[in-house]
């Protein structure tokens, strides 16, 4: 059986999106490589690149053009310095000159080089090709960015779904059933199950550092967003809303770094309300440093990116003040879990799918993940992250301006609320008085992103996209 780990569930990348911006960056460098393991690379005399469908409607919002220029130059997206971003992309527009992976030096002017075009290709609606002009002829190569910075080829095995891990997994799963049946089977946790697979293909040492980077990254980007304030990029002119909340949530006790926050928000009095308040400005800190270009976790996506590190949070500083890494690493391991089940039984691209491609799998996983450390049995995981799906089924993705600020922000908000409130309900319920399991909403999903009009499809042609000016803004 071929895998996917959930280490590609849960990528580090720069946003504001996975599909149109991670997705692009490493579509470039994978060029790169073609052309290297090619010998064609050192003879290079031009490159352009032609985006297609919604890489070519919402590519600019999206700064797809910016991604494919940073992957031109050799950068990497887990590792670059986020704020030389604006210097490197403003270098090439001002002299027309392209670094090109660091090694050639070529003339492009990205207003002229980078073409979108209009039209779908076949295979999939987020396409883009790169050619290259050589001494030895013309060099053409197409990619398809399937949602959640996963990127295939028409001619690969299973594209549309990209097992981008070919292994055996002592405990194999495709659907929801196959996790339950090993649960069951072994005596197991969801956790365990999950655990026991990776550390087939890696170390429990390095699955330990690999979470804690991802961990990292997203409270660092949470503490970010909290301390941010102005406006976001893009025209919208949309301010940050997460300063300001967290300003008037948090108490007197001081901090000066991340994990120092999340004690001072542990002392701070808690009421419901606010508990709604802090929950939200966690998942609003994450995506407007996310619509920034700045640097998040892919979980599954980035336009989704809030709702996992809200839920976590909100379980570290407001559920459990004794919870520790091993919770995070339990949470991490439930969440990639049931995301690699909707990828391989649906989508987690909003080109493809909708929003509930994105922000639907994203409550999904995070209330499954709550679900385990809130003592849930494996058939309530599975119960609490059907309950999530089932109300964000035909969640429609219609961004203002092709920008993932307006309605994508407010909706990861919205998403983490509800994956705590579907972890609760399966807690309360027994999961055999459940009338819907979760292999049946996965086959749901996709048939309401089969049937879904394409104009609701990230396409900014329909829904609030069109509903709203940006000359108003």
């Amino acid at each position: 059986m071929e895998c996917i780990s959930v280490f590609d569930m849960l990528k580090i990348g720069v946003g504001p999106s996975s599909s149109h911006t991670l997705g692009p960056w490493r579509a470039a460098e994978r060029w790169i490589q073609e052309l290297k393991d090619s010998n064609s690379f050192d003879s290079i005399d031009s490159v352009t690149v032609d985006l297609y469908g919604s890489l070519s409607l919402t590519g600019r919002g999206h700064a797809t053009d910016l991604a494919v220029m940073l992957g031109l130059l050799g950068k990497d997206p887990e590792t670059i310095p986020t704020k030389e971003i604006s210097s490197l992309i403003d270098a090439i527009k001002t002299h027309k000159i392209l670094n090109f992976n660091g090694e050639l030096q070529l003339d492009f002017d990205p207003e002229k080089d980078i073409v979108f075009n209009k039209t779908f290709l076949p295979f999939h609606a987020n396409g883009l090709t790169f050619t290259a002009i050589s001494k030895a002829g013309t060099i053409t190569s197409t990619f398809y960015s399937i949602g959640g910075g996963f990127v295939v080829k028409e001619d690969q095995d299973n594209s549309k779904k990209n097992f981008e891990i070919k292994c055996s997994f002592p405990y194999p799963i495709e659907k929801g059933e196959d996790l339950l049946r090993n649960c069951k089977a072994w005596d197991k946790s969801v956790s365990e199950v999950v655990l026991d697979n990776e550390k087939s293909i890696r170390t429990e040492e390095d699955i330990d550092y690999e979470l804690k980077r991802i961990w990292d990254t997203m409270l660092e980007c949470m503490y970010i967003g909290c301390h941010t304030e102005g406006y976001l990029p893009g025209g919208l002119n949309v301010k940050r809303r997460a300063f300001d909340m967290h300003n008037n949530l948090k108490g007197e006790e001081p901090y000066k770094n991340p994990v120092e926050w999340i004690y001072a928000i542990r002392n701070t009095e808690v009421r419901f309300r606010q508990i709604i308040k802090w929950v939200s400005c966690f998942a609003l800190a994450v995506n407007e440093v996310n619509a920034s270009l700045g640097r998040v976790v892919t979980a599954p996506t980035n336009g989704s990116a809030g709702v996992i590190p809200a839920v976590l949070m909100y379980y570290l500083v407001i559920e459990n003040h004794d919870g520790n890494f091993e919770d995070i690493k339990k949470f991490l391991l439930v969440a990639g879990e049931i995301g690699s089940i909707f990828k391989k039984g649906a989508t987690i691209s909003a080109a493809m799918g909708g929003c509930q491609a994105e922000i639907g799998v994203s409550s999904a996983m995070a209330a499954a993940g709550l679900c385990e450390l809130l003592g849930g049995t494996p058939e309530q995981v599975l119960a609490s992250a059907e309950i999530a799906m089932e109300h964000h089924l035909g969640l429609t993705c219609d961004p203002v301006g092709g920008l993932v600020q307006v309605p994508c922000i407010e909706r990861n908000a919205m998403g983490a609320i509800k994956a705590i409130n579907a972890a609760e309900l399966a807690l309360d319920a027994n999961p055999e008085d459940l009338k819907v399991p979760l292999d049946k909403v996965v086959d749901t999903m996709w048939e309401t992103a089969q049937n879904m009009n394409t104009k609701y499809k990230e396409t900014s042609e329909g829904g609030l996209a069109v509903r709203v000016n940006m000359a108003d803004c």
